[in-house]
């Protein structure tokens, strides 16, 4: 499959005329529990020749394709990740932090990943993970039986949301990195093992049932995080700094 990506990607930049920066894996193969039959999410920044920056009219600022063997793969042009970056977008920082990395200039890729420090809101962020622990919580932990995928998908923003509450940092993309950094009993951390193991073992529409104390202890972790996720700070750093990095590539 990496030797298809790379593949596609070359194929991406014949096409359009452009240069890819730097691709990853996102999603759960990226937070580490992918199911046997999970698709392919890569995403990538990519930078058009000087040019293109120099028309009065902007063009489109994003690549998607949607290619055989379960691989999609979006790209953002590097003003448009830029901008991300520089709002503290979770995406973007997320996809910044993937371990699965596909193609790397060796130049941007760990410049912005230096930068993440001081362009991360701690605030925003939390409110990210909230409304998307909110949003799935509501949606598939109804009844007694849930989607293993979808509660995967309360469990990682509540224990991305504890790590920002603890450390004050971008929490790892990697969702067994989060889960070592955050305060847990030796239960909970039993029940998400076994949880884990179930996931990577199952298909994406393996169900499981959720019981009534592990249910109470989800729905109390929520209403906590919303609680602390109110005297988080806020943050913001120079974009004077990705300024530069954009005429640098868009100079290229």
């Amino acid at each position: 499959m990496s030797e298809a990506i790379l593949a596609a990607l070359r194929g991406i930049e014949h096409e359009r005329a452009v240069r890819v920066l730097f691709a990853i894996e996102s999603g759960s193969r990226a937070w580490g529990f992918a199911s046997p039959d999970s698709d392919f999410d890569v995403r990538f920044v990519y930078v058009h020749p000087l040019d293109w920056y120099l028309r009065i009219t902007a063009g489109d600022d994003q690549i998607t394709r949607l290619l055989p063997g379960d691989l999609d793969v979006v790209g953002w042009e590097l003003r448009k990740a830029l901008r991300l970056f520089g709002s503290s977008n979770v995406a973007m920082l997320e996809h910044l932090g993937s371990s699965i990395v596909y193609r790397d200039d060796g130049v941007l890729l760990p410049q912005l990943r230096a930068l993440v420090p001081a362009f991360f809101n701690a605030i925003a962020a939390a409110h990210h993970y909230l409304g998307l622990a909110t949003r799935m919580h509501q949606e598939h932990l109804a009844g007694s039986e849930v989607n293993l995928k979808k509660l995967f998908y309360v469990l990682r923003p509540l224990a991305a949301c504890r790590w920002i509450e603890c450390h004050q940092t971008m929490p790892p993309t990697g969702f067994a990195d989060v889960v070592a950094g955050i305060e847990l009993s030796p239960q909970q951390r039993a029940w998400l093992d076994e949880l884990w193991q179930q996931k990577v073992a199952a298909g994406e529409a393996q169900r499981a049932p959720l019981a009534a104390d592990r249910r109470a202890w989800i729905d109390a972790w929520l209403q906590q995080s919303r609680d602390r996720a109110r005297s988080l700070p806020h943050g913001g750093g120079d974009a004077a700094v990705l300024d530069r990095l954009l005429a640098r590539y868009a100079r290229a």
